[in-house]
């Protein structure tokens, strides 16, 4: 059940409980199946998997070990840094839990993840044999990181729809800009983005405000990147 402060015709500051929706078990742990699957940290690690198997002519300098190494990279900066750093923050006491469950244990937590998002934009752009599509993909993380963070003043935006949101924009980016087909691939995006905000609404206590908004803080930061890259 959950739980919000509110004013009362009196003037008084209330506790307001919120009944939460009850779902079957079976799609209980289906969402959180998905959700954990599908969590922020791994869906850039999927696109740059997504990118090096599809895209493979925009590595033609590179050999195997090199897209290996690539891949790796961002699963160093976007996922292993950013766990590590959650799981030290709640080592020493500066959020209350590793899932980030309030608006304001996800402060510290954005403004570190900001930085190394920052910094592999910043790298990608200055190494010009890097493809143009991946300097797009992590200026779109950096500016989304931004955005959660100044959403999250107002609502607890959801992470996973940012990263949806992203998502489901990248490969539509990819196809709209290439002759061959990619239907299937934008097609799958969309479908997997729907059924990851679904998720969330499903198993967590977001509401359907901060879904939407964080697809929308996902979508447009990948538009700005496209534009400024």
């Amino acid at each position: 059940m959950e739980s919000h402060l509110e004013v009362d015709q009196k003037n008084k500051l209330v506790e307001i409980q919120v009944q939460k929706t009850e779902y079957p078990v079976t799609i209980s742990i289906a969402a959180k199946i998905v959700s954990y699957v599908f969590h922020p940290l791994f869906i850039p690690v999927y696109l740059s998997w997504l990118i090096v198997k599809t895209q493979s002519y925009l590595f033609g300098s590179f050999t195997n070990w090199d897209k290996t190494i690539f891949i790796v990279r961002f699963g160093v900066m976007y996922m292993f840094f950013p766990l590590v750093s959650v799981l030290l923050m709640k080592a020493l006491g500066f959020i209350s839990s590793i899932q980030l469950r309030t608006q304001r244990d996800r402060i510290i937590p954005y403004v570190v993840c900001m930085i190394y998002y920052w910094w592999m934009w910043y790298v990608l752009h200055n190494q010009p044999e890097f493809p143009k599509e991946c300097v797009i993909l992590s200026l779109a993380i950096f500016l989304a990181s931004i955005g959660g963070l100044m959403a999250n003043i107002n609502m607890k935006i959801s992470m996973h729809a940012i990263a949806a949101g992203i998502m489901a924009a990248f490969v539509m980016m990819l196809g709209f800009s290439q002759d061959v087909n990619f239907g299937i691939y934008i097609s799958l995006s969309i479908l997997l983005a729907g059924i990851i905000c679904t998720a969330r609404l499903v198993d967590s206590n977001h509401s359907t405000k901060e879904i939407y908004w964080g697809l929308i803080i996902g979508i447009f930061s990948l538009l700005v990147a496209v534009n400024f890259t």
